[in-house]
């Protein structure tokens, strides 16, 4: 009898050993799911013994018909669809009422999990810096100081990843439209939800100082990220409108530091600049469009002088960067009741400065003074905006009134605008087409080969292979592109003579300066941009209103 029981045991007439094994290996995970599922709910705020009671209630049930049905395999099926099935009701349920990062079993969080440790890693080595200069310590899990943390965290490390120099958060309907500026591009982003961008407006106004219950004033603050012992600062800007608040987020730089040397003058015009720091008197005009890098190039100018041999100032509204051994004067919005810019400026020549750098002109009043600095025995630089050398020789002569003082005292004027540098890594060369080279009046000879932007390119496997230095875009940083004339003798005659501009123009043209096409040009064929990026840029400017091209 008893050699009888052991043989059924042996061969499963009582007991399976593999049943039994299968039967557990879905037990227990049944009931780590009701141990999620408890805590879950909880934290998402839904109805704790409905679902509780709905997970339960689908595996008792799974199990009993799994021990009624004689078929193992059917049984098995029975169960694991019921308990499978209402899993995965709850996980649909719960991720309508969370934010992205935190739904689970959707692509990006299978993603995220077999890259989990590598993400932990990276925020454990990531830390918020306020206004006051404290660091925020990681929130606690599932409250909304952590959805907002989170998402800026999320934002700002691609952001940078990216090399955006700007990131822009406007509302559209229930979700908030993203764009990055990169190299001076706008790139549009994956859009936010609306409940997740107030965690994370909510957030950035916390730890750059600002009150986060005004959403109509406009605010501006400041706060900074650390990565791996690197330091970024951040500005923030917010306005109200009638859509929602709108957010920009500015990453400070130290691009207003560079040199004469690396702003991106060709051979020639640095040299004809950089004569200036032996000059005793003069006044340039440094012009381009707004955002064209005009306050950068006035730095790089009162930078290329000896600042111990010369006393230095700048008067600017809104300094993009400090200065060493630069006395710069800001005219804030509590000076315009006591003073105005033009008088700021007057009481900075008085004070015996021998380098001056205007950062705004558009005041006749500003200009006239700028103008008996010069004449005076100063340098002065002037920041002013304009479409073309041309146009802001007219614009200064409107200001300044006095063809004679602007003959007397104008060294020069330059004009620029910033364009994209091709990667270096995936850029391809091309041959040109002849009616391409004809329309920009190229010879062949000197564009045999041009460049553009690296092409999409995949791997053995067929995935897309993104270029790691450019991270895509095929362009890393920009470089100016100048069109630029240094008045001689024959130019101050024209000057006090010659009455229409176009005429003036000739005079130019004929004293050898490249209009800004043919500047760009030179660096099209020289393989530092692409042509399509600089008819991007020297397109001009839509005006408000215009009819749309048929």
């Amino acid at each position: 009898m008893t050699n009888s029981l052991l043989m059924a045991v042996e061969y499963g007439g009582y007991i399976s050993i593999v049943k039994l094994a299968l039967f557990l290996a879905c037990y227990f995970p049944w009931l780590l799911l009701l141990g999620w599922a408890h805590k879950d709910a909880k934290g998402v705020g839904t109805n704790v013994p409905l679902w509780i009671g709905v997970l339960l209630g689908a595996g008792v049930a799974g199990i009993l018909i799994w021990w009624l049905i004689p078929i193992f395999i059917v049984g098995l099926l029975v169960y694991a669809i019921a308990v499978g099935g209402t899993a995965l009701a709850y996980i649909k349920h719960r991720n309508t009422r969370v934010l992205d990062f935190d739904k689970v079993l959707t692509i990006d969080h299978i993603k995220s999990m077999v890259s989990k440790s590598e993400k932990l890693h990276a925020m454990e080595n990531f830390m918020f810096i306020t206004a006051n200069n404290n660091e925020v310590p990681p929130p606690e899990p599932r409250t909304p100081t952590f959805f907002g943390y989170r998402t800026a965290y999320d934002v700002l490390t691609d952001a940078m990843w990216r090399r955006t120099s700007t990131i822009s958060f406007a509302p559209k309907g229930d979700t908030y439209e993203v764009v990055y500026n990169i190299d001076g591009a706008a790139t549009k982003q994956p859009p936010l939800p609306r409940d997740q961008m107030e965690y994370l407006i909510h957030f950035i106004k916390e730890v750059a100082g600002l009150d986060a219950k005004e959403k109509r004033k406009p605010q501006k603050g400041k706060f900074r990220t650390r990565q791996v012992k690197v330091n970024t600062d951040w500005e923030v800007q917010t306005a109200g409108s009638t859509a929602g608040e709108q957010v920009r987020l500015k990453r400070i730089t130290k691009e207003s530091a560079l040199r004469l040397s690396d702003v991106g003058l060709t051979q020639d015009q640095f040299a004809q600049l950089d004569q200036f720091k032996e000059k005793k008197q003069g006044l340039f005009l440094v012009t381009g469009p707004k955002g064209s890098g005009v306050t950068t190039t006035m730095y790089a100018l009162v930078r290329n002088h000896d600042a111990f041999l010369n006393s230095i100032n700048t008067i600017e509204k809104q300094p993009t960067g400090q200065l060493l051994n630069v006395t710069q004067t800001i005219f804030s919005l509590t000076d315009t009741g006591t003073t105005t810019y033009a008088k700021k400026l007057q009481s900075i020549v008085r004070m015996g400065a021998d380098i001056i750098g205007v950062g705004e002109c558009e005041d006749a009043e500003t200009a006239k003074i700028a103008s008996a600095a010069a004449k005076d025995g100063k340098i002065v630089y002037v920041a002013m905006e304009s479409g073309s050398v041309l146009q802001a020789f007219g614009k200064w002569l409107k200001m300044v009134e006095d063809r004679k003082l602007v003959a007397e005292t104008l060294v020069g004027i330059s004009n620029q605008r910033m364009l994209r540098r091709l990667c270096e890594t995936c850029k391809q060369g091309y041959t040109p087409n002849k009616e391409l080279l004809k329309k920009f009046n190229l010879p062949a000879e000197k564009a045999k080969v041009l460049f553009r932007p690296g092409k999409e390119v995949f791997d053995k496997r067929g995935k897309p292979s993104m270029c790691e230095d450019c991270q895509g875009t095929g362009f890393i940083g920009r470089t100016g592109v100048f069109e630029m004339i240094l008045l001689d003798d024959d130019l101050r005659k024209a000057v006090k003579t010659v009455k229409q501009l176009p005429e003036l123009g000739v005079q130019f043209r004929k004293a050898k300066m490249l209009y800004m096409q043919e500047q760009a040009l030179r660096k099209v064929i020289a393989g530092t941009t692409a042509i399509n990026e600089m008819l991007r840029v020297l397109a001009p400017a839509k005006k408000e209103g215009a009819p749309a091209a048929q």
